[in-house]
């Protein structure tokens, strides 16, 4: 079994990347579980989902804390079961919407207990460009879907990259280009 992680900001493209990800690897006739996060199949993920659009400190600490749990589960859940694939997408780095200096201790700790991979890809975009595609493809943005929460969470989470397994792709490229990175890295 592969491990695939695909990390980012809001609007990295990182979805996108993973459904294309499934999409060709079944059609090579691998075996290949997605799960996106926070996912609507469970309370927790279902509940991440509902802070990020609540206001104030405590909704930002329930949202990270729901999230983790939903990561969690499906690692509980999923991570043992015979798949050719498995693809996460939002794994370690929801941990850089937690305050300093939080963000670093919940990553490293959830780094070192949850399973990792030499294929874990974070989708670097900048934040400028995510708040231009959140603006024009979301109805309603959630609360870390401003330009200035993009640009804190992009340094935590770069710093955070930098010091971990992850390999960074440049998300201000095209769609294909990312896609064809990602491949040549897996293969």
């Amino acid at each position: 079994m592969v491990f695939i992680v695909v990390d980012g900001l809001d609007a990295s493209g990182k979805s996108t990347q993973a459904f294309r990800l499934y999409k060709f690897l079944h059609s090579r006739g691998k075996s290949v579980l997605l799960r996106i996060h926070p996912s609507n199949d469970n309370p927790f993920g279902v509940k991440a989902r509902q802070f990020l659009y609540a206001k104030g400190k405590s909704a930002r600490f329930a949202a990270a804390f729901f999230y983790m749990l939903d990561v969690i589960r499906s690692i509980l859940l999923y991570s043992w079961r015979k798949y050719d694939y498995i693809i996460f997408v939002r794994y370690l780095m929801g941990t850089a919407y937690l305050p300093a200096p939080l963000y670093r201790l919940a990553y490293y700790f959830f780094a070192f207990t949850v399973p990792t991979s030499e294929f874990m890809f974070f989708l670097d975009v900048k934040p400028e460009e995510a708040y231009k595609r959140i603006q024009q493809t979301r109805r309603r943005q959630e609360m870390f879907e401003n330009l200035e929460e993009l640009e804190q969470v992009r340094l935590k989470a770069l710093s955070l990259a930098l010091t971990g397994k992850w390999t960074i792709i440049d998300g201000n490229k095209p769609i294909d280009a990312i896609e064809g990175e990602i491949r040549e890295r897996l293969f």
